[in-house]
């Protein structure tokens, strides 16, 4: 059965002899441009024609690789600025310890040279936290009665006196600060050499009570121990006078003052030693009654 086209349609040799004749044109074509590179500026010219088409063909491949390339570098970014940001984070905190380090270190060698400074054996002891009562100024001490801590103990820093250790357990020890209600200390004052008691006060601060209204005492001036007490050696720093009230119909001025110490500041301390009972002299011996003479009975 022939299959090609009927005749009505027929124009020119068939579709294979076109092919064949085709195929060995291009094949000559080929030929020759290899030896004697004739169509080159053939191929240019195609080149350049068929480039805008090229283009146009290859613009939606572009959009595509141009919008995966997008987000994926978006996203790479939020990942780079996430690890960036808890990169900064952690360095700000190891800085942050680094300098909580070096003020700890340094208040360390303040304790070392007030440790050889102080003529009282003393122990270091760590503050381990506040005490339960919100309304008490009380620390805890990683310090005990294994340690030879002794209730009425001063506890000491390197700028002056925190408090007293109020009591002992076997493996720590409580601290009353200055600054609590139920604590009160002799002082002395630094420039004048007048005597007095402070009392803890609100606000972190203390009072000097019973100080007439003229005496000679003025803000800015340093109260030291005065060692009367037997507990707290003579010579330490406790506060310095802040602010002075003296009203004409009183009779005592109400005597502001802050601590010297860096009371809640520190996490080191140092417990002084001492024998917190004060010594007893023992009572004198009544000096002997002189031994009356007998009498010699006469002789009847």
């Amino acid at each position: 059965m022939h299959s090609g086209p009927p005749p009505f349609f027929r124009q020119g040799p068939s579709a294979r002899t076109r092919m064949l004749f085709f195929a060995t044109v291009s094949l000559l074509l080929i030929m020759v441009d290899s030896h004697v590179r004739s169509l080159e500026w053939v191929r240019k010219s195609v080149t350049t024609v068929l480039y805008p088409i090229q283009q146009a063909a290859l613009l939606p491949r572009d959009v595509a690789r141009s919008a995966t390339s997008y987000f994926s570098s978006v996203h790479v970014l939020q990942r780079e600025n996430d690890r960036l940001r808890e990169q900064l984070v952690q360095q700000a905190a190891d800085a942050l310890r680094q300098q909580a380090l070096e003020a700890e270190n340094a208040q360390l060698k303040n304790l070392f040279k007030t440790k050889q400074s102080t003529p009282a054996p003393s122990l270091l002891a760590q503050v381990l936290y506040d005490a339960r009562d919100p309304f008490s100024r009380k620390l805890i001490l990683n310090r005990g009665a294994q340690d030879g801590v002794l209730a009425g103990q001063p506890v000491i820093d390197d700028r002056g006196v925190i408090g007293q250790v109020t009591r002992v357990f076997p493996l720590s020890a409580e601290l009353t600060q200055l600054t609590d209600h139920e604590q009160a200390i002799p002082v002395q004052v630094l420039r004048t050499g007048s005597r007095s008691v402070a009392y803890g006060a609100e606000a972190e601060s203390m009072e000097l009570r019973f100080m007439p209204t003229n005496a000679d005492i003025e803000e800015g001036d340093v109260l030291n121990t005065s060692g009367l007490d037997g507990v707290f050696p003579a010579g330490y720093p406790v506060a310095r006078v802040t602010q002075i009230e003296r009203k004409a119909g009183s009779t005592f001025a109400r005597i502001l003052c802050e601590p010297i110490a860096g009371i809640d500041h520190h996490r080191y301390v140092l417990i002084l030693q001492v024998n917190p009972e004060p010594e007893i002299r023992p009572p004198e011996n009544k000096a002997s009654e002189p031994v009356k003479p007998m009498r010699k009975e006469t002789a009847k």
